[in-house]
């Protein structure tokens, strides 16, 4: 049991800080480099749609265990302390996602136009 227990808090731990980076892409202070990265973590860890699919066993979860862990250690390397201690102090008083319909809209029209793209492409005539 303390092995499930210290995994829910270290989840509890990535959500706050992926929250964290949701306000430092907001941060004036942040170089623009950090934000573009941040904003790609944020997104893909908010997505409905994963690089690969939750009902695949095994691999389903994997790319949520290392890409956004990855993406998280990444950023707060770029992010200047001051900002990112600010950050994570707002961020822990997050109780749920941050709720931006039109953010949500722009990342599924994104995945709709590259799985778009990617049958186009896949099934047009060679010449």
């Amino acid at each position: 049991m303390k092995g499930l227990e210290t995994g829910k808090e270290r989840a509890r731990n990535l959500r706050r800080e992926v929250y964290a980076l949701y306000f430092a892409c907001r941060d004036p202070r942040v170089p623009w480099y950090a934000k573009a990265l941040a904003v790609a973590v944020v997104a893909y860890a908010f997505s409905p749609i994963d690089l690969i699919p939750d009902f695949i066993p095994v691999l389903g979860y994997l790319d949520d265990l290392v890409l956004i862990p990855l993406g998280v250690l990444a950023v707060r390397a770029m992010i200047p302390p001051a900002v990112l201690a600010d950050c994570r102090e707002r961020a822990s008083g997050m109780e749920g996602k941050p709720r931006n319909w039109l953010a949500a809209a722009i990342i599924v029209a994104v995945w709709l136009a590259l799985a778009t793209a990617a049958i186009y492409w896949w099934f047009s005539p060679t010449p």
